[in-house]
């Protein structure tokens, strides 16, 4: 057997260069670089390859540097979710903080079931400096490392105490990642001095490797089953979500509604799986969803979702789909997914499901009256967005309105990109997406400080498209630092910062609850009251962006706004457009309800006077079974 000698750090890079994804007879590279942030325990392991492997096979897989070992996690999802999680990127660091820091980008990646690779260095696998810098001395268990910590948000973890683990571990790492069911964060732990260790790997290992990411096709008996449910319905929804754009199956979802007339609702992952003005299309669904999509669930009497995890903004918090003998129908390629709601579970891969659900439904469609109705809710709800996204002359713009500057500069190409806070809601409501790969919200972790970044990956991965990332000043304040990145790469992304000084979804929300709005401003504290509520603090966050090299403009207006967006086609790389919007004007409502359990006993009359419509709330809930 033909070997070559290699440090586990250099074996390791040289696997991830000879990787490629391939569905549907299309190739691509599965790791198409990697992020790094070099400390004592990996820039003489992996920083020392990636030079390597830079000077001697150029391209193979990109360095960038990036400021915040979360952020580069948070590049490498949107990379791949942009990228239908067919590629992704490498994020290495050292042990210590730079490991931890990346741990709250692994959750995201497997909330949102997004491939991304980490490689955290670890302790002295021979414990011969130990306990060296930065080390966790656990007294009971010296084997625990901070690392352990990926564990619970990883889709894969193993370290590599030993160059003859390597090759298992990269290997279960590329499975997992290619595997649309069981993908996620996969996380290989590696220890600092055995990256340096020298062994004889097997050629084999670096040999071009194609890893096949099929597409299941369903049982034909739980097919029929589905068939024979929606056949029965009066009132029947799809439901799409993130597993129909992923899986590519946008065209496989319109001929099925066409030829049947069923309505479509989308989740934050699902938007755009049907285009803005389709006939099918009634928007969002759920509790950041739409009046129209929401009134027709509502009175559903068969729901078909489909590549949905069901989370409880879908569901409203279980209380939205709420006709008498409502029945679930859930296709997706995770049986996790399948089986929730105890309807008809459909194990597949979402086109595949389709396609052979359309040539079962051939000749049924639903009744006229329903699809009438379905058009009235849409109209009614599309000249409730022109009028929340058209300019009110006010002395502030109102979010709405910002939304809809944007998506007026998206075009027909345009991406936008969110994540949390108040954004989110009124994107899934307002927003009319052009197709699967116009909407970029990340809404299963809900991470502030990913929009930036994310906004970084989806221009990675798709250089031709304009990205528009809205972030709200909460969110900037967190992780602003990948603008740098941006910088050096001389990468085109356009931020718009909407400020309005604090946390404007926190505080509607703690409004709600009757907290009165507490903790969500950037206020001085008063000497009067002691408290938070002073003046608004004179942060300029438009002088912090061109700090970091981002070309600044400021709009007041709405005509400034569009006079911005339009100036920043032109610019080459990073652009920062500060919007000052008013945070007690909100968007249009979704009709829907979200549980967050309000004090039970309270001396402020606020809480007391929001705990009867929680309870209310709470009643209408119910178990999906």
């Amino acid at each position: 057997m033909r070997t070559e000698r290699l440090t586990v750090a250099q074996a390791a890079l040289r696997f991830l260069a000879s990787q490629w994804s391939e569905r549907d007879g299309q190739e691509q590279r599965l790791f198409e670089g990697c992020f790094g942030i070099f400390g004592h325990g990996n820039v003489s392991g992996i920083g020392q390859a990636l030079l390597e492997l830079e000077l001697e096979r150029p391209g193979t897989l990109v360095y960038r540097q990036a400021r915040n070992e979360q952020a580069m996690v948070h590049t490498a999802a949107a990379f791949a979710k942009a990228r239908n999680r067919l590629s992704t990127l490498a994020c290495a660091t050292s042990i210590g903080p730079g490991a931890t820091n990346m741990v709250t980008g692994a959750a995201l990646a497997t909330i949102n079931r997004l491939p991304v690779l980490l490689l955290p260095s670890d302790y002295f696998a021979t414990r011969a400096a130990g306990p060296v810098l930065q080390q966790l001395e656990h007294p009971v268990s010296p084997d625990v490392s901070v690392n352990d910590a990926f564990r619970p948000v990883s889709r894969f973890f193993d370290r590599v105490s030993r160059p003859e683990q390597l090759a298992d571990a990269l290997l279960g790492a590329a499975r997992v990642l290619t595997d649309p069911a069981e993908t996620g964060a996969a996380t290989i732990a590696l220890p600092q001095d055995v990256q340096a260790e020298a062994h004889e790997f097997p050629a084999e290992l670096f040999e071009r490797r194609v890893w096949h990411i099929a597409r299941p096709v369903p049982d034909e008996r739980s097919l029929r089953r589905a068939a024979e449910a929606i056949r029965s319905a009066r009132r029947p929804l799809v439901v799409a979500g993130g597993g129909v754009i992923y899986s590519d199956a946008t065209s496989a979802l319109a001929a099925l509604v066409e030829a049947t007339g069923i309505p479509v609702g989308e989740t934050q992952a699902g938007k755009g799986s049907l285009p803005y003005g389709h006939a099918q299309a009634v928007g969002a669904v759920g509790a950041t969803g739409t009046a129209a999509a929401n009134a027709l669930a509502g009175a559903a009497d068969v729901v078909v979702g489909v590549g949905t995890r069901w989370t409880d903004f879908t569901t409203a918090s279980r209380t939205l789909f709420r006709a008498d003998g409502v029945r679930f129908v859930s296709c997706n390629v995770a049986a996790l997914d399948a089986a929730k709601h105890a309807g008809v579970a459909v194990l597949g891969d979402a086109r595949a499901t389709l396609e052979r659900l359309a040539a079962l439904l051939s000749g049924w469609r639903v009744d006229p009256e329903y699809e009438e109705e379905v058009a009235r809710h849409r109209a009614a709800w599309d000249e409730v967005v022109e009028r929340a996204v058209a300019p009110t002359g006010g002395p502030l713009l109102t979010q709405s309105e910002v939304v809809g500057a944007v998506n007026a500069a998206c075009g027909e190409t345009g991406v936008v990109v969110a994540a949390a806070g108040s954004l989110p809601g009124d994107l899934h409501r307002l927003f009319r997406p052009s197709g699967p790969k116009s909407y970029h919200v990340e809404y299963g972790y809900s991470c502030m400080g990913y929009e930036i970044a994310g906004g970084l990956g989806v221009k990675l991965a798709a250089p031709e498209r304009d990205v528009y990332v809205l972030v709200g000043d909460g969110s900037y304040l967190m992780m602003a630092q990948e603008l740098v990145t941006a910088v050096q790469e001389q990468v085109k992304i356009v931020v718009v910062l909407v400020d309005n000084h604090g946390f404007a979804s926190i505080g509607s929300l703690s409004e709600s609850v009757g907290s009165q709005r507490y903790g969500t401003s950037y206020r001085y504290r008063s000497e009067a009251s002691g408290r938070l509520d002073g003046a608004v603090l004179p942060v300029d966050l438009a002088a912090n962006a061109a700090s970091l090299g981002a070309r600044v403009y400021r709009a007041g207006s709405a005509a400034e706004l569009e006079v911005a967006l339009e100036a920043a086609r032109g610019d080459r790389g990073p652009v920062v457009i500060c919007v000052e919007t008013d945070p007690l004007v909100p968007g249009p409502s979704s009709e829907a309800w979200w549980d967050v359990p309000v004090a039970e006993v309270a001396s402020l009359g606020s809480t007391r006077d929001a705990r009867k419509p929680y309870e209310e709330g709470k009643a209408r809930q119910r178990p999906y079974l």
